[in-house]
């Protein structure tokens, strides 16, 4: 299930997360008041299935300004149980506590700025003089005063926050069953592509390299028969053979991410493959080894598909970051039409769901396709 918190964006500090504090406190205490006069309007009217859409989309205005993912509180679709209604009835409170609050902070504000411009220009603030003592009274009231206001607009955010998720979120017991099937589900994926694997194995072993050895011992016979000029073409058929046991040894595991790491071991995919690649990977430190092993077997899948079913004549890989994942994008400028349910795709989409990543294949017919791997590294 996606987060209900999306993280912080790099580079935003105290005081602009502050910021973004304070105006999501003043709109919600506006878009309660107007949840007041929608409330009154359509509680007669609560069944109507008009009444519950102008709801969800109130509802999915909250869930922006609380910086909560909509589809995660599952506000995509109609729900009949007027669950929408219920938040919004209950947010009002809430939004009316966070409008007084505002208005304590707007009140002191105001008083100090009074203060202030008074005795600036020497004048008495409700017959009060500037003193030591009192200047140091005022100072130490206003700082707590202040220090209580902003806490309790952090609080009534937060109030705010847990009421989403709690009213609109999805049940916790229906949350955990779809959890445990689609880890079931992930389970069975991963065994199949496992034995899956094994036969592309067989198969490549049989076919090609059992097939190669016995024509190279078929020539080794000959040639032991006299007909020298035969140890050249031997010769040559070894070194096929080797490649193409190499081959298979890199498809099992590619043992060259243990010692070179995942850009070496993509850049070796690029000298391999037989249309030209461009590789950019950017990553700070090195992530777990399950998620350089899937990021390379997404990689060399996807160039081999491009390479021998889309005639794409240029293909560009990227590997970067983006806050806890690694993100893997494969493009190609080929024919298209690749299908996520074709036998390598969907290999490749179990392998990435087994470490609760995602998979998205966008090729349209004509071309370009782009293949998208999410793995998350917490």
């Amino acid at each position: 299930m996606p987060p209900l918190v999306p993280p912080l964006r790099g580079g935003v500090g105290p005081a602009a997360e502050g910021l973004r504090l304070l105006r999501a406190v003043v709109l919600g205490t506006v878009t309660a008041l107007l949840d007041v006069v929608f409330l009154l309007l359509a509680l007669p009217f609560a069944g109507h299935p008009a009444v519950r859409g102008t709801a969800r989309r109130l509802a999915v205005i909250e869930a922006r300004r609380l910086r909560l993912d909509p589809a995660a509180l599952d506000l995509g679709t109609d729900r009949p149980d007027g669950r929408e209604l219920r938040y919004l009835a209950a947010r009002v409170p809430v939004g009316v506590l966070g409008g007084l609050v505002l208005t304590l902070l707007v009140y002191g504000v105001g008083v100090a700025v009074t203060l202030v411009w008074s005795w600036g220009r020497g004048l008495p603030f409700d017959g009060m003089t500037p003193s030591v003592p009192l200047l140091a009274y005022l100072l130490l009231g206003g700082v707590v005063l202040l220090f209580l206001d902003l806490s309790g607009l952090a609080g009534v955010h937060a109030l705010e926050r847990r009421l989403a998720v709690r009213m609109l979120g999805p049940d916790p017991a229906d949350a955990l069953r779809r959890r445990i099937t689609e880890l079931a589900e992930s389970r069975a994926g991963v065994l199949e592509a496992v034995d899956s694997e094994r036969r592309r194995i067989e198969r490549d072993l049989h076919d090609g390299l059992q097939q190669r050895l016995v024509a190279l011992s078929m020539l080794v016979g000959r040639a032991r028969r006299g007909r020298s000029e035969l140890l050249a073409q031997a010769h040559e058929e070894a070194q096929q053979a080797l490649a193409e046991l190499r081959e298979v040894a890199w498809r099992v595991y590619p043992s060259g991410l243990d010692s070179l790491g995942l850009a070496d071991a993509l850049a070796g995919v690029a000298e391999r493959s037989g249309v030209p690649v461009k590789v950019v990977c950017e990553l700070s430190v090195r992530p777990p080894m399950a998620v350089q092993t899937a990021s390379y077997f997404v990689v060399s899948e996807a160039v081999t598909n491009a390479a021998k079913h889309a005639r794409a004549t240029a293909i560009t890989v990227e590997v970067r970051e983006r806050d806890t994942m690694v993100v893997v994008c494969v493009r190609d400028d080929g024919l298209g039409g690749a299908s996520a349910a074709g036998g390598g795709l969907s290999g490749l989409a179990r392998r990435v769901a087994a470490l609760d990543g995602r998979l998205r294949v966008d090729s349209p017919p004509g071309g370009p396709t782009t293949i998208t791997a999410e793995l998350p590294c917490g």
